[in-house]
């Protein structure tokens, strides 16, 4: 009889989830565009639907807006901050206006979140939350026409034109559309970055030996949480390995708002025997970095060979169901909760590193509804659209270009490590991070944000568009999501006054809507206009005395080209990745004709991740002096320049300048060496 009841529930219950779809299914909602995703590019296209006299709603999976940009990435990554238009400078000018600023692209997550929400409530646009796509049955499509989608609460949402503004692209692949997850390999496209890439991982690598095995020394053991017994690869192969995702903390040091760190209530110590292991072999760096926000506030992001990414834990995440997504979600936070919370207490852990974390801690004001823990997990990449034009490495370096730009890349190209493997001196080593920078803004192809036409004609995808994994890494930055959402709505709506599919709109057309809206589309030479009161670099013709420009130095090691914080002298300066210290010099030889007394400087940009000790050698006529540079002070002298010191030289001889990254605790900035006449 039990039984009999049980089945008589579940058949009543089929029945009425049955009922509850037929009749969301009979009084569908329609608007002009459908965005799914409130992410950061999900608000501006929807906000720029409602500029453009189109109705729209935004579907969000969760509760809150903005995705990563109000999830605790406040640091924003752009390469060059003039590249950034339309409504997505709005948005950083309106965070500033917060500040008491014009403009701000560094922030807290509950400003941020706010602007969103004063985006959607000044235009009026409707916002459906908690609700998810039906992966099984949720795209309804009529010949290559998506006419409605469904949630798995039974609503149905019709419209003209659909947009996926998620990051992992469900709405995409639902409708049908070609897709890939993971690495392509470098022939495929003429890549050299892409694929397996042992070679080039360096940064955020192991730089003590540690042992793999369970039982130390013991193969029969096993390996540790996290490592692959099948790994790297071949170099330069495709594989289905996903770079690591993590959560971009705020912390604060500020006692009064400080949450401690919360051990998870499944905490297992094993989890983090390769972090103990890595500590005890002598590795005494504060693995994670914490760049500075308003309030003393940090965004805090994945550094060093063990850190916060949960690398090789996310392979199933891009095509997998809510359940399985759930699960990497929780392993993640577990995971990178544990790990902050051993760096603070765990007794294994040296003493000095405990007392550095522990004075930190996550803020009460922030994330109020979740403990102080971000609610958006940093999914750096997922399924990616494969479509007529995919954007490759040949485009971040301008070796290819785009004639039909919706907006412009500006950052270098970024893949985090994506596996942990066995090296062959039976040590475990991290794969695939890719840092390559040293290249201007670039155009995105219309053609890269939307699918195949014989595939789909009425969607767009800003965040999961058609680009090989290592041009991804460059193009997948929050303020190119919003140009992208932008550009999205604008070929919307003129897709719909013009009556065809998003493939076929005139294109002359919708480079005149975006300009007008304000978007930047090209990089003009000499460089497009930089962001209010910061220049993108600085024109060495104009700093006076004799500059030599890090693209001169002799480099002994391996430095790395950087233009993420603009304001640089020349196209970019070098750093040393915070890796291999004492394994890095850059020397600079200047010549002087005229005798006399010379100020001696060293440019730099600074930021809270950089060195408070990098050792200066002046070798100056008589003088040899080394003096101790802290590149998180911002230099006092026009140009991002600090002074070294004042030397006497003869006429017709040199001086000599080596940086070194010898023992310091942060990374090494060098951009450039200047010397001018002492007053």
């Amino acid at each position: 009889m039990k039984k009999l009841r049980e089945n008589n529930h579940d058949m009543f219950r089929t029945f009425f989830l049955a009922a509850l779809a037929l009749a969301f299914s009979a009084h569908a909602e329609n608007y002009d565009v459908v965005v799914y995703g409130g992410t950061c590019g999900g608000v501006t296209a929807a906000v720029q639907c409602a500029k453009s006299g189109k109705t729209v709603v935004v579907i969000e999976s969760g509760k809150h807006l903005g995705g990563l940009s109000a999830g605790g990435l406040g640091a924003t990554d752009i390469g060059n901050k003039g590249a950034i238009g339309g409504i997505s400078h709005e948005f950083y000018e309106r965070v500033g206006k917060a500040y008491g600023q014009p403009e701000a692209w560094k922030f807290e997550p509950h400003v941020a979140e706010k602007v969103f929400e004063d985006f959607i409530a000044e235009n009026k646009i409707p916002v459906v939350r908690n609700e998810r796509l039906d992966l099984k049955n949720g795209v309804k499509k009529e010949g290559l026409r998506i006419v409605s989608i469904t949630m798995e609460s039974g609503k149905v949402f019709a419209g003209k034109v659909f947009i996926d503004a998620t990051y992992e692209g469900d709405l995409m692949a639902k409708a049908g559309c070609s897709y890939t997850v993971g690495r392509e390999g470098n022939a495929q496209y003429g890549e050299t970055l892409d694929g397996v890439q042992v070679k080039n991982a360096k940064s955020h690598q192991f730089i003590k030996d540690v042992d793999p095995y369970v039982v130390k020394g013991d193969k029969k053991s096993g390996l540790l949480p996290g490592i692959q017994a099948d790994g790297p690869g071949e170099e330069g192969a495709a594989d289905k390995r996903v770079q690591a995702y993590n959560y971009r903390m705020c912390m604060t040091t500020a006692v009064e708002n400080m949450i401690p760190w919360p051990k998870p209530p499944d905490y297992d110590e094993k989890r983090f025997e390769l972090v103990l292991r890595n500590i005890e072999a002598g590795d005494l760096r504060i693995s994670f970095g914490a760049t500075p926000m308003p309030n003393h506030k940090t965004d805090t992001n994945n550094n060093f060979g063990v850190s916060t990414d949960d690398i090789g834990m996310n392979y199933d995440y891009p095509d997998g169901d809510y359940a399985t997504r759930d699960k990497i979600i929780k392993e993640h936070i577990n995971y990178q909760m544990g790990f902050m919370w051993t760096l603070a207490n765990h007794p294994r852990v040296n003493v000095k590193v405990r007392e550095a974390v522990s004075k930190w801690g996550l803020c009460k004001d922030e994330f109020t509804d979740n403990g102080g823990w971000p609610h958006q997990l940093y999914v750096r990449e997922a399924r990616r659209m494969i479509s007529d034009y995919v954007m490759t490495q040949d485009n971040c370096q301008a070796r290819k270009t785009a004639d039909d730009a919706v907006g412009l890349a500006a950052y270098g190209m970024d893949s985090h490590n994506t596996q942990r493997y066995v090296d062959k001196n039976g040590f475990v080593r991290n794969e695939g991070d890719v840092q390559v920078h040293g290249f201007g803004p670039y155009p995105i192809s219309y053609k890269s944000i939307v699918p195949k036409e014989s595939e789909c004609a009425n969607l767009i995808v800003p965040v999961c568009l058609s680009a090989t994994h290592i041009s991804y890494g460059s193009i997948r930055m929050e303020p190119v999501f919003m140009v992208l959402g932008q550009s999205s709505a604008t070929a919307a709506c003129q897709a719909i006054d013009e009556n065809v599919s998003v493939q076929k709109i005139n294109y002359s057309k919708l480079r005149e809507h975006l300009v007008a809206d304000k978007q930047i589309l090209e990089w003009k030479k000499g460089g497009a206009p930089a962001a209010a009161g910061e220049t993108p670099s600085v024109d060495t013709s104009k700093l006076g005395g004799i500059v030599v420009d890090d693209k001169q130095a002799e480099l002994s090691g391996d430095w790395l080209t950087g233009i993420a914080t603009p304001g640089f002298i020349g196209v970019g300066y070098i750093h040393d990745g915070n890796e291999k210290k004492g394994e890095k010099t850059a020397k600079f030889t200047i010549s002087v004709a005229t005798a006399g007394t010379y100020d001696i400087r060293l440019a730099y940009s600074a930021l809270g991740n950089r060195a408070t000790n990098v050792p200066v050698t002046i070798a100056a006529g008589n003088e040899t002096k080394t003096v101790k540079v802290n590149e998180r002070k911002a230099p006092p002298i026009e140009g991002r320049f600090v002074s070294l010191g004042k030397f006497k030289l003869e006429a017709n001889s040199k001086a000599v300048v080596t940086v070194s990254n010898k023992e310091t605790d942060g990374h090494v900035i060098v951009d450039a060496v200047q010397m001018v006449e002492a007053k």
